[in-house]
């Protein structure tokens, strides 16, 4: 059985930074893919950031220059480095990690306030 334990959120102040950790356990390797969507208030769930196994990443176009992704495979952890923290980051962060299926955290929510 998968889990993974999302922390780091909170509430911050416009330009402010965060740092998102999510620690995912129950299998022996590492995942193939680990990553952060977001789901703001009435809007759907998006990709935020995304990092497979060599290293590759991708980020959603509002984020990028602000946001960074970066693993630990030894811990099987994932993190996000959130700088500049603008309002409309507001949203609950959602880990997904991915071995052969997808999985995903519970969630952390982060508020920016302006």
């Amino acid at each position: 059985q998968v889990q993974l334990v999302e922390s780091g959120g909170g509430l911050v102040q416009a330009g402010g930074s965060l740092r998102l950790s999510c620690a995912a356990s129950g299998r022996n390797f590492s995942p193939n893919a680990m990553g952060w969507y977001r789901q703001a208030p009435g809007k759907q769930r998006e990709l935020v950031a995304r990092i497979n196994s060599g290293g590759s990443t991708n980020y959603a176009d509002s984020v990028k220059g602000r946001f960074t992704i970066t693993r630990d495979n030894g811990k099987n952890t994932v993190y996000l480095q959130m700088n500049s923290l603008k309002p409309e980051d507001t949203g609950v962060y959602y880990c997904n990690v991915v071995y052969v299926l997808a999985y995903w955290g519970k969630g952390t929510l982060v508020t920016v306030s302006s």
